[in-house]
């Protein structure tokens, strides 16, 4: 069986990484949040894996993210894969990398926002979190989570909650992403009549 070229492995949804994406600076943080309303920010520490850097941009997109926040030491780089897993994620959500992540978060504070962390050893779930308004969440590192003074430095932790009879301890950091940030999309959409009952067949 012939090998497949690597164009077939490209996403299908890209067709090219159109150069690389414009990186911001801690400095850029207060004119990127100035015209938001209730911005929704997403906070990377320490992602190392370029695919799931990349997944992670893709749904910081798709979730109306204001900015992406991330360290630029142990984060793997704005690379042609993590731009192009990222499926344009890398170039129309602000891509902020910083040299202090924890004067970034102080930063983000003084701008109004309230950080949610996430962590397996969490009390509280997601779910009972509210993440109306100004939120930033940060998802930790692969295996490791977040570090310790990231954790420090987080209004809230929340954990999510495992199916029943799961077998597995956590999800993958950029399955997790998708969750948090869809919660919080979730959330803040007008309250809706409640869907109709579907009938059962049979």
């Amino acid at each position: 069986m012939p090998k497949p070229s690597p164009q077939a492995r490209q996403n299908r949804h890209v067709s090219s990484t159109a150069g690389m994406p414009q990186v911001h600076e801690e400095d850029d943080l207060s004119a990127l949040l100035a015209d938001k309303t209730d911005p929704l920010v997403l906070i990377l520490d320490c992602i190392q894996d370029p695919h799931n850097l990349g997944a992670c941009l893709r749904t910081a997109d798709a979730a109306g993210c204001a900015c992406v926040v991330m360290p630029k030491d142990k984060t793997a780089p704005i690379s042609e894969t993590v731009v192009r897993v990222s499926c344009g994620g890398a170039h129309s959500v602000p891509l902020v990398r910083v040299t202090n992540l924890a004067r970034a978060m102080e930063r983000l504070k003084e701008l109004g926002v309230w950080i949610v962390g996430t962590a397996d050893e969490a009390t509280q779930s997601l779910y009972e979190i509210d993440l109306k308004g100004p939120i930033a969440i940060v998802m930790g590192a692969e295996g490791e989570g977040m570090r310790r003074l990231t954790g420090e430095l987080c209004d809230f932790l929340a954990r999510i909650p495992m199916g029943k009879g799961s077998h597995v301890p956590c999800l993958n950091v950029s399955v997790a992403t998708g969750v948090c940030l869809f919660e919080a999309v979730r959330q803040r959409q007008p309250k809706a009549p409640a869907a109709a009952k579907v009938p059962r067949l049979g």
